[in-house]
């Protein structure tokens, strides 16, 4: 399953409900979302502990647009408009997390 959450970490429980439930599979990080897979945030440690059981990826044009392109954590992958859509492609099943 693809989960996909858009809130920072700061804003509100999406993104730790997405870390808690989502099992195995693959986790997009866009929007002020990428925030978390940032080096030297509070929530990078919970990314990469989540590495073990989940494929981590943030949307590179919004990585971009927060000024954090160079600060990515490592384990996690960049990817533009066209591999969000093959994430979706890949994935039968999609979650957003609102």
């Amino acid at each position: 399953m693809l989960h996909i959450v858009n809130k920072s970490p700061t804003d509100g429980s999406a993104f730790d409900s997405a870390l808690r439930l989502s099992g195995q599979g693959a986790l997009l990080l866009i929007e002020d979302a990428v925030y978390a897979a940032t080096r030297g945030n509070p929530a990078e440690a919970r990314i990469q502990g989540a590495l073990d059981r989940l494929k981590v990826y943030v949307l590179a044009p919004d990585l971009e647009a927060r000024g954090m392109a160079d600060r990515l954590s490592e384990g996690v992958t960049a990817v533009d408009y066209g591999g969000f859509v093959d994430l979706v492609a890949e994935h039968p099943n999609c979650q957003s997390w609102l």
